[in-house]
């Protein structure tokens, strides 16, 4: 059955609560109309963009629903021998938070005093084995059937690399998604780079420049408004933590909005200029609750309820802007972004 509208995705990063996006895509991925053109993510988005694309290489649309949900699990394999677990007062105070875990703290206090070529001398990545059991990345170059895309930081340069799929590899996916705190630099071609939000989370011109469909659906895990001024110092350092992960994307919202108005006023600069069509889905007033330390929960229990929360947000999407996909944003960049 050829779907009657295609998009393109981008997927943001957000450890753990990147379950929320393979909801929304679980979701997606079910409905016979909506097709997929490109797919671009970073950090955790960058996994399921890898993913996505290799599932659909290999199986279609339900190929890619039955990679993505092996990936989750096997995470949450991972996770149940984490030390990183939450307590008894997180459970019963938030459904993944471990604001209140004696490992936690002493987790979050040795990354503020030691670097990963500290503690974790050997350098190794709990999700490295996994991406590796789930992904045939030689595979993937040779026969993705979307357009995809992860993104970096590159350290000394300090500018965003975005990987394409012929050149997509392990160390790409895992370089999107290096926390510098957690995990030494990852090296790709003499480079190193770092966690890919902290200049594009994800960026939205890969799907622009390189993809024919004018329609992207961004899949939002960082909040952009709170309820309250943060107090504490882990609220703080959680806010400025969500701020950095969001200010690239804020820049090219609002390039992406002045490019629209200029478009729409006739002036298309001999054609170079393209009007897109901004979607979006989220869960705002339920990820602001959720701190910082939420985001290496990865207890299957936590994963489900965000997998859950995002098939439930991406079925609302379909059903109140399914019309508008091919014709008109559904999302203000105005009132959202600027």
């Amino acid at each position: 059955m050829k779907p009657e509208k295609t998009i393109n995705l981008a997927l943001q990063g957000g450890g753990s609560h990147g379950a929320f996006a393979w909801g929304v895509l679980d979701r997606l991925l079910e409905d016979e109309r909506i097709g997929i053109e490109g797919v671009v993510g970073t950090s955790a988005g960058a996994m399921n963009a890898a993913v996505l694309a290799y599932g659909l290489s290999v199986g279609g649309k339900q190929g890619a629903r039955e990679k993505l949900r092996e990936f989750w699990t096997r995470i949450g394999e991972v996770a149940a021998y984490s030390p990183l677990q939450p307590s008894w007062v997180d459970k019963a105070t938030s459904p993944g938070s471990m604001d209140h875990s004696p490992l936690w703290l002493m987790f979050d206090a040795m990354t503020r005093f030691l670097s990963p070529y500290q503690f974790n001398p050997l350098n190794q990545h709990p999700l490295r084995d996994v991406l590796i059991e789930v992904i045939d990345f030689g595979r993937l170059r040779r026969e993705s059937k979307v357009r995809l895309f992860t993104c970096a930081a590159n350290v000394k340069t300090g500018r965003i690399r975005v990987f394409e799929c012929h050149e997509m590899c392990i160390e790409a996916v895992l370089a999107s998604a290096c926390l510098p705190f957690m995990f030494q630099a990852v090296e790709v071609n003499g480079e190193h780079y770092w966690d890919g939000g902290y200049m594009g989370n994800p960026p939205i011109f890969p799907l622009i420049y390189n993809c024919a469909s004018r329609d992207v659906v961004l899949v939002m895990i960082n909040p952009i408004v709170i309820d309250e001024v943060p107090k504490t110092a882990q609220a703080i350092f959680d806010r400025i933590n969500t701020l950095s992960f969001n200010s690239s994307l804020m820049r090219e919202m609002r390039a992406i909005n002045f490019v629209t108005k200029l478009v729409d006023s006739g002036f298309d600069d001999g054609g170079r200029l393209k009007r897109m069509y901004m979607h979006c889905v989220d869960a705002e007033e339920e990820m602001r609750k959720l701190g910082t330390s939420s985001k290496l929960n990865a207890q299957w229990d936590f994963l489900m309820y965000l997998h859950q929360l995002g098939r439930e947000r991406a079925s609302g999407f379909l059903e109140a802007h399914y019309d508008k996909i091919g014709r008109e944003s559904s999302t203000d960049l105005l009132a959202r972004f600027l």
